[in-house]
């Protein structure tokens, strides 16, 4: 059998065979460009949750801390407001051992109260509340209450030179500031 040669295509069909593939290649790249596209936009919804979840991550662990300071602190401090119900009742002890010393016949009770007054110190040492450290040292406004200013030629000026009222503290908080009276300069001249 005899075979034909094969027919070149005419010029038109050949036409229309590029138009198609042109075709198919835009659309190919149209497609392209829209995958590549989503698969950018999945990446940057990806990487802002991730970055959400870092972040809420960081604030729960921050609470965390917050929460256990505060609780800390709640227990370390939950007998402040007993240690200032009880210091008007030690310094009503104070006032009557002071008035049983310039009393010569009243030994036996200036002793008794002397006791509970010593009792009562040690009860508020055990639960962590001392006496401020105030009579010669320098007036700190943090620990200190001025009731009143004298002149002074013994201490410089901005010391304590006399404790009207004792003050406490319990731990580092001040429970109650000591009443203190301050030197200042003598205007002697």
């Amino acid at each position: 059998m005899l075979q034909s040669p094969p027919i070149p295509p005419e010029d038109g069909d050949q036409k229309q065979t590029m138009e198609n593939e042109t075709s198919e290649n835009t659309d190919y790249e149209a497609e392209s460009e829209q995958a590549a596209d989503a698969l950018d936009r999945v990446v940057a919804e990806a990487a802002e949750f991730k970055n959400l979840a870092l972040r809420a991550q960081a604030e729960l662990e921050n609470y965390r801390k917050r929460a256990s300071r505060e609780l800390q602190d709640e227990r370390r401090y939950a007998s402040m407001q007993l240690m200032r119900d009880l210091l008007p009742v030690l310094d009503n002890l104070e006032r009557a051992i002071r008035s049983a010393e310039q009393n010569a016949d009243s030994a036996g009770l200036l002793e008794g109260v002397k006791m509970v007054s010593g009792q009562f110190h040690s009860v508020l040492e055990k639960n962590h509340c001392v006496a401020i450290a105030s009579l010669h040292e320098p007036f700190d406004p943090n620990l200190h209450e001025a009731i009143q200013q004298l002149p002074s030629d013994e201490h410089p000026p901005n010391t304590v030179i006399d404790v009207a009222q004792q003050g406490y503290q319990l731990h580092e908080r001040v429970v109650r500031p000591s009443q203190v009276i301050v030197s200042k300069e003598s205007t002697s001249e």
